[in-house]
């Protein structure tokens, strides 16, 4: 078996290039899909019950494009015919999604339809960045690993970035900011459309510039068991799993979680505290939603920044940690800030732990998969570790804010408690190999 070839910048730059224009999407669904449903009217008790179908399906999904692409071989190469049809499939979705008011629709059949629309666009977009985590496991040498997935960050985290801004952008330029009762802003629509718009050129190009190997060069540079190729199902491969998959897989859960209460209640916080308004109707909520997308690039701006620190630890597991601690303080700091400006600096110390949840688990478990073959297929059911946390976390929102008030902004601080314990697990996990 021949070494993997140490890659140039470049290369490793244009395996995850495509990478910007799915994280615009992905940011654009996190920042406004919340609001898009309270517009809409949905209560904040039931909020987080809207986020239960996508990771559920992604947990479908993720395995069998992984076990599907592991044997699949075309013109285009292994992984990026399932990149293709996840990004069209999100782009589709992402121009019907915000003008899910604007049908005539009654409100119940209105949140019903956003809500498949969200499953949609979230199975979509996860398809789209699946096989660009494929492409690393399959190209990359060990030693590359971690600053592969660094570049990888970095991009997800450039294109968080614009997404994430663009509601407030349109608004600044003279796009309305506010709509009827029961419908989402046209500056929220204008950001739907051009962040799909992107997205189809960052794939082109990728598709441009990335050749993958072909069955004989994969061969060459792969070990016996990954050449082979065994039939296994997805039981007998989560049998087999290192321990480190499911210690990792810990971490991820009470990461994720976190994130997935951001997500929730980050409009509803900054609505309350900042603009003191809890009416979704109101010009200062729609204020507080494009303020949302403001500190989620700040998160994302500081992800930019501390992906190019963390290589430079000297111990991944120091890094991973060290990175969620910010984050759980970050998170902890937000319900006791009031000035829409102060704000960046909690959201920079969550943008530590956002950086390292992008790139450290997938070092951390394609290091340890290296000889186990099937990595598509591992990595399609390590998904699962993103998918089950936001499933429990979306199930227990509702419960878990009334028993902290009722208040959305005591949820950050239940955020922070989930980081800090994820912080903890990082050193339970064992980076031996087989």
């Amino acid at each position: 078996m021949k070494q993997k070839p140490d890659l140039n910048f470049w290369k490793l730059w244009n395996l995850s290039f495509g990478f910007f224009g799915v994280q615009i999407a992905y940011s654009l669904q996190n920042a406004n899909i919340s609001r898009i449903f309270a517009t809409l009217g949905a209560d904040p008790h039931t909020l987080s019950f809207f986020w239960i179908l996508p990771p559920l399906m992604g947990m479908l999904v993720q395995p069998i494009v992984g076990t599907c692409s592991d044997k699949t071989w075309t013109r285009l190469g292994r992984r990026i015919p399932y990149l293709f049809i996840g990004v069209l499939t999100a782009v589709a979705v992402m121009c019907l999604l915000p003008n899910a008011g604007s049908f005539g629709l009654t409100v119940a059949v209105a949140l019903w339809f956003g809500a498949c629309a969200l499953m949609l666009l979230d199975t979509s977009i996860n398809m789209a960045m699946q096989p660009f985590k494929m492409l690393v496991g399959d190209m990359v040498n060990e030693k590359q690993k971690v600053k592969a997935y660094s570049i990888q960050s970095f991009l997800c985290n450039a294109g968080g970035l614009v997404g994430f801004v663009f509601p407030f952008f349109f608004t600044a330029i003279g796009i309305a900011n506010v709509a009827p009762s029961g419908m989402v802003p046209d500056s929220v629509i204008y950001s739907f459309y051009i962040g799909a718009a992107i997205l189809i050129l960052c794939v082109v190009y990728t598709t441009l510039k990335v050749k993958e190997w072909n069955p004989k060069e994969y061969a060459e540079y792969n070990a016996p068991a990954e050449q082979k190729e065994e039939s296994a199902n997805w039981f007998t491969l989560l049998k087999k799993a290192p321990a480190a998959f499911w210690q990792i897989g810990l971490v991820q859960f009470f990461s994720w979680a976190a994130f997935l209460y951001l997500w929730n209640y980050t409009t509803g916080t900054i609505a309350d505290t900042v603009w003191g308004t809890t009416d979704v109707a109101s010009a200062g909520f729609q204020d507080a939603g494009n303020w949302t997308g403001i500190v989620f690039g700040v998160y994302t701006l500081g992800a930019v920044v501390w992906a190019m620190v963390l290589p430079q630890f000297r111990n991944a597991k120091a890094a991973y940690a060290c990175s969620l601690l910010l984050g759980g303080i970050g998170f902890a700091l937000v319900p006791f800030i009031h000035d829409q400006y102060l704000l960046f600096v909690p959201f920079l110390l969550i943008g530590c732990a956002w950086a390292a949840m992008l790139a450290m688990p997938f070092a951390l478990v394609t290091n340890a998969l290296q000889g186990y073959g099937h990595m598509g297929a591992y990595l399609g059911l390590f998904n699962c570790t993103i998918c089950v946390p936001q499933i429990i976390a979306a199930l227990l929102g509702g419960v878990i804010l009334t028993l902290v008030g009722s208040h959305q902004y005591n949820m950050m601080i239940v955020a922070g408690v989930s980081l800090a314990i994820g912080a903890l697990c990082v050193f339970g996990i064992n980076s031996n190999k087989k």
